[in-house]
Formats: structure tokens, sequence, C-alpha cells
């Protein structure tokens, strides 16, 4: 691995979620600067070759620490090994973030409703953009809704709960939309793209998507993603070109 590319930093913390889910926090060099919403490049030792994966930073960009949130694919290369990190591990980190999954990429229309729809752990770069007081000024109103299988799998409810109560007085009203799509007794339980075309996810939200005021991102399988883009754009919006457009994805996979 090249020196004049990736940091060695080192493990500071490992959270199991669920079984197929966890996060981990690592040290950050000083030279690492990103946008909420961006994402970095991680790198670990598989048999003697590295391999490099994308994350999503869960972390605010004015933390000292970068925090990642990973889901573990069986038998993968890649996570099989990440998931047995532990405090003191050491692992690589590019020093340049990427991705385009940010608010500053809207121009039109001007930011009035914010809808984060995710699944999985496509909730980290949510995450992130909530922990930044300037979403919460630009934006009247602010959707995240978070889509899992099951219960065990709603990660970061806590967190998300503490970042409503501090950033509360900064303007914009919050809603936070849990879904979970294999329990029939909760609130809301069918896919995205579902409760988008049916509109029970706007009933629920208590706002509409509209074209002239909602910015709309997207983040988590691909399918899902494919998905709910068809399902939005049935509904009138459009896709974010060159800073004009509703609907944002990031397009790392």
């Amino acid at each position: 691995m090249s020196e004049d590319k990736f940091t060695l930093e080192t493990v500071l913390s490992v959270k199991r979620w669920a079984n197929n889910l966890f996060s981990f926090t690592m040290t950050r060099p000083a030279h690492f600067r990103f946008s909420a919403g961006q994402f970095a490049r991680i790198g670990i030792d598989v048999d003697g070759e590295m391999v490099v994966r994308a994350y999503s930073v869960v972390s605010s960009p004015f933390e000292e620490t970068l925090e990642f949130f990973s889901i573990v694919v069986p038998d993968g290369a890649f996570t099989s090994r990440l998931q047995h990190l532990k405090e003191g591990d050491q692992i690589y980190l590019e020093k340049i973030p990427y991705g385009f999954l940010t608010l500053a990429r809207y121009q039109e229309p001007l930011p009035q409703d914010l809808w984060l729809l995710a699944t999985g752990t496509g909730l980290a770069p949510f995450i992130s953009m909530l922990q930044d007081f300037d979403t919460w000024k630009n934006y009247q109103h602010i959707v995240l809704a978070y889509s899992v299988r099951t219960p065990e799998e709603l990660a970061y409810v806590d967190q998300i709960g503490e970042i409503q109560s501090v950033f509360a007085e900064e303007g914009a009203r919050f809603t936070f939309l849990p879904i979970v799509t294999r329990d029939p007794l909760a609130k809301l339980n069918q896919r995205l793209p579902k409760l988008i075309v049916s509109g029970e996810l706007e009933q629920v939200a208590n706002l509409k998507f509209h074209v002239d005021r909602s910015h709309v991102m997207l983040c988590g399988n691909p399918q899902m993603v494919e998905d709910t883009i068809d399902a939005l754009k049935s509904i009138g919006l459009v896709m974010n070109r060159r800073g004009v457009g509703n609907i944002a994805v990031e397009n790392y996979w």
C-alpha cells in the first residue's frame, strides 16, 4: 500500500448493533477534511494483499475521530475480516475523501424540504449531515426515513434522538420515520418505493414531495435506490443534474 496515498490509523472502539451490523471509530489524521455525506476508502490486509472498500463517514466533519457503519457480508473478502476489528488494531485510510452526496450539490430548488431516505448502512451519511448546524438552519423541514428488515437492525436510534434534542432550536422541523419491512406490527412496514407511490410516507411525515421544494437524498442497496428513483419520478420529481433537480444518490457501489 502506497504510503503517500494512505495513512495508517488506529481503531478506537467497535460497536455491535446486530449479528450482521457493526460500527467502529478510528483516529482521524489532521489533514483529513471532508463534507457531510462524503465517503472514505478504507484498506485492510487480507492474506497478504490490500483490499480497499468505500464507506460513508458517520461522524460530523467537526469531530476529532472518524466513525463508519458496516454490514457483514457472509464470506466477503473485506467485511468478513473487518467485523473482527478490536480496539488498538490498525487500518488504512486513504488521505482524500470522495463523493457528491452533499447538500452543496443543490442549487435549484432552493433549500426548503429535505428528505433523507436510507436502507441499512445507507444511514451513515445522513447521520453526518444531521450533525451539521447548517443543515438545520437552511431547511424548514427535515424527514429521515430509515428502512431495515427487522427491529434489531434499527441502529443509531438513540443518537438520532440526541441529535434532534441538540439541534431542535436551529429552525427545521424534524421527523424520524423508522420502517421495519418484516414486522407486520410496525407502523411503517412496506418498502420505500411502495410507501412513496401510495402516499403513505407523505401522510405519516405530514409533508408532501414537491418538485419546487423537495431535496431528496437516497443511500442504501442499489435495488432500493433504483426502485425509489422510479417511484419519485412517478410522482413528478426529477434527478439532480449539475445542481438542478430533486433527487441525489451516491454512486460508490
